[in-house]
């Protein structure tokens, strides 16, 4: 296996870096699905086994919280083992996870399998988001976002063909099929991931990033206010849009629009399959544009735009989502506006606590989609007692709005004086309340 040397050309570094990058997009596209095609095995799982659909959903509250927050713990094994292992173990639990998924005759069984598949999903996600980091220290938000880039378009990619198969083979047979392709082809991708030495590494932020040269474990991350600030902002940006990925089947139907035929490049697709189709191409499009975006503009900026915009595309879905246009038009501007989050959310982590436990830091930071994930089912709730899914969306943007608001005039000026006070102590060789600085060190980051 190829390894770069700390006195290799740029040239060389950056040929290794790249292919490292598109790597780890193959293998977040092909765990996908895991997610966001899951919504199309509710309705044919109901109609086979009886199970209440609520309790099927909450298979994808287990699913995102493991996943997510598996973060931090996996993290800590890839800044000290490397990425390769990790991904490989990830790719076992996923066949393991949709195998069972196919033979489940009891909700116990459903839930088992969404427990091993959030830890398969957990596992490959966050290697893949860490490596990038880690090898593309000044573009943080742009290599983030790329790698992440795979959870969207691999989506889109294969969300007809598993609706195929669905329809023609069974909900149980497309669970096997899609078992052994995705197991698979992860497994085979995970013998190339590599994580790199310390070497060549150009660093030119834009003068509008805010960077800390001080590297901090996750015990003394958790410690900072500037932490917690972020996490609250996440959570609460997270809710909106993971509702919208998790309900939006039941809204298409409740509209009465699910069904309705559209035409699409000659071919006529049901406005949900194809909005879905559109929904994972918007939310793979905006993570690396988003992560550019940030690298560029400063984070706190871009957010405050998308979650501005989140918000606007939640009140435009609860007032025309009764239409197809409509619903084709708003459903996929959520998707816009929501995707890019965790691209940013990880190169946050970086910039704010350092590159050298930046896996394990951005892992921690991503524990707050599983938080998100536990207020989805209030979205259920909200409709029942409103009757009305327009009630959930409104309550929905008004929480965007107010997270455009606190990125703006709460974070950004935390953080900046955070980091600033950090690089501060660092210059005059100090420590900040405890926190311990740590120096690189040349034998640091070996790789694997």
């Amino acid at each position: 296996m190829y390894q770069p040397k700390l006195d290799e050309p740029t040239a060389a570094y950056g040929r290794t870096r790249w292919l490292q990058l598109v790597i780890g997009v193959l293998c977040m596209a092909l765990i996908a699905n895991l997610q966001y095609g899951w919504t199309l095995f509710v309705r044919p799982m109901h109609d086979t086994m009886g199970w209440p659909e609520h309790d099927i959903q909450a298979a994808f509250t287990i699913f995102i919280i493991i996943e997510t927050w598996l973060g931090p713990f996996a993290g800590m094994f890839v800044d000290r083992y490397g990425p390769r292992p990790v991904v490989a173990v990830g790719a076992v639990l996923v066949f393991i996870a949709w195998t069972l998924n196919a033979h489940a005759h009891t909700l116990p069984v459903l839930y088992t399998a969404a427990v091993i598949s959030g830890l398969g999903a957990g596992s490959v996600y966050g290697t893949c988001v860490g490596n990038a980091l880690k090898w593309f220290p000044e573009k943080r938000g742009f290599a983030s976002g790329l790698t992440a880039t795979g959870f969207g378009v691999g989506a889109a990619l294969t969300v007809v063909p598993i609706a195929n198969a669905i329809k023609v083979y069974g909900y149980q047979s497309a669970f096997s099929t899609f078992a052994m392709i995705l197991g698979g082809a992860i497994l085979f991708l995970s013998l190339f991931l590599v994580r790199p030495r310390p070497g060549l590494r150009v660093r030119k932020p834009s003068r509008a990033r805010v960077e800390a040269r001080r590297d901090l474990t996750t015990v003394q991350t958790l410690r900072t206010p500037v932490f917690w600030v972020m996490y609250v902002i996440f959570v609460a940006v997270s809710t909106g849009g993971l509702i919208a990925t998790a309900q939006l089947g039941p809204m298409a139907r409740d509209f009465g629009v699910a069904r309705l035929p559209m035409a699409f490049f000659g071919a006529t697709i049901p406005l949900l399959s194809l909005t879905l189709s559109i929904d994972n191409l918007a939310n793979g499009l905006t993570r690396p544009l988003g992560g550019f975006l940030s690298d560029r503009f400063g984070r706190e900026n871009v957010m405050f735009i998308v979650f501005l915009g989140e918000g606007a595309a939640l009140l435009g879905l609860a007032q025309f989502g009764h239409t197809p246009l409509g619903f084709v038009l708003f459903a996929p501007l959520i998707f816009l506006c929501w995707g890019e989050t965790y691209a940013i959310s990880s190169a946050l982590a970086g910039d704010t606590f350092g590159d050298k436990h930046v896996t394990a830091n951005a892992g921690a930071l991503y524990t707050t989609k599983g938080v998100a994930a536990l207020l989805v089912p209030l979205g259920s709730v909200i409709k029942e007692t409103s009757g009305t899914w327009t009630t959930v969306l409104f309550c929905c943007a008004a929480v965007a709005i107010a997270t455009a608001l606190a990125s703006k005039f709460v974070l950004s000026p935390m953080r900046r004086a955070f980091v600033e006070r950090g690089n501060l102590l660092d210059d005059m060789g100090q420590t900040d309340s405890g926190l311990t600085h740590v120096s690189p060190s040349p034998h640091a980051d070996p790789a694997h």
